[in-house]
């Protein structure tokens, strides 16, 4: 019998809380019989959000707080001294073991810095990054780091590649995956001297199968699994890659509806276009977990509509079902 997996989620956090968190995590519950998801907020939004549906009321568990972190809030400070806030409440459901996993769309330095301060890094590991899932011609590959670390040494790069190597491996059903450094050329002697110290560092490790650099362009490709790189650069192609692709969308549909024979041309490939559009959106993956913790943490975007919340908390059962953190756990021991 499959385990049941619990998960807080912060109802108050992002640009469209509290509607459409509350309808993602009932989304996520009529969809999966095996999961169980904490809601942490207001009292008065939970109550009058949760009254618009039907859903199994076993499995949905209500934890009320007072106080929000705003997105403008120092996150040190403010993780601290709101201790009743949704985000702070959440993380400590996974701390104190009642839920496998926090999931928000809040404050990301807040969720950054509470995961670090309350549920805290497995031993060994140096700094979490991260690790959003992104599409590509051939399926998903895993960018590491997309936003945690924007001053990340050689050394972390090369912890980012191995925990990147355990979740695709273990979460997605990658064999062996093929590891990459996001560069500007594929030459070796390329790149600024954190890609130039970092590169002999993957050549020699052992446990990941590192194939060199790709270039921002080849990301979608899909010929690399895993992208290693720091927070600002992942960050600038994570969000470079979201914006061509809503652009893009936008493009076509304008020009295929500005004549009737675009719309008509528009009624025959829609079937087709819309499939391939799917697999290109990136609200299908769900959110980037924070890899190296003790316990899940998933930040999603703060645009987040239901159906991005319905995946984020769908890809906590993966997490847990392949022991990612134990997983990382031993390999971080086995190497030091």
């Amino acid at each position: 019998m499959p385990e049941i997996t619990k998960v807080a989620l912060d109802v108050m956090g992002g640009d469209n809380a509290p509607v459409e968190m509350v309808k993602g995590a009932v989304d996520a519950v009529n969809l999966n019989e095996n999961i169980v998801v904490y809601l942490v907020g207001s009292k008065e939004d939970i109550d009058r959000e949760l009254a618009k549906y039907t859903y199994p009321e076993n499995r949905v568990e209500v934890v009320y707080s007072t106080e929000v972190i705003e997105t403008a809030e120092p996150p040190v400070m403010a993780v601290r001294k709101k201790k009743d806030s949704s985000i702070v409440r959440g993380l400590m459901l996974v701390k104190d073991g009642t839920c496998d996993a926090f999931v928000s769309a809040g404050s990301s330095g807040a969720v950054l810095v509470g995961g670090q301060l309350l549920i805290g890094r497995i031993k060994g590991v140096e700094r979490p990054p991260l690790a959003p899932l992104i599409p590509t011609s051939k399926g998903v590959s895993l960018l590491v780091d997309c936003g945690a670390n924007v001053d990340a040494r050689p050394n972390h790069l090369l912890q980012f590649a191995k925990m990147g190597s355990i979740y695709m491996e273990h979460v997605i059903g990658v064999k062996n995956p093929k590891v990459g450094i996001l560069n500007i050329g594929a030459e070796e002697d390329k790149g600024n001297a954190l890609v130039k110290e970092t590169f002999p560092l993957l050549q020699s490790a052992s446990g990941i199968n590192f194939v060199g650099s790709v270039e921002a362009r080849d990301v979608c490709d899909g010929n690399v699994d895993v992208i290693v790189c720091e927070a600002f650069a992942g960050n600038v192609c994570l969000k470079m890659l979201e914006g061509v692709a809503k652009t893009l969308l936008r493009e076509v549909k304008a020009g295929m509806l500005s004549t009737l024979r675009g719309k008509i041309g528009a009624m025959l490939v829609a079937p087709g276009l819309k499939k391939s559009l799917k697999k290109f959106d990136a609200s299908e993956y769900g959110g980037a977990p924070l890899l190296g913790l003790k316990g899940l943490v998933v930040k999603t975007h703060g645009s987040s509509k239901a159906k991005e919340v319905k995946n984020s908390i769908l890809q906590c059962v993966s997490f847990k079902e392949g022991r990612i953190s134990d997983r990382i756990r031993e390999q971080i021991d086995m190497n030091e």
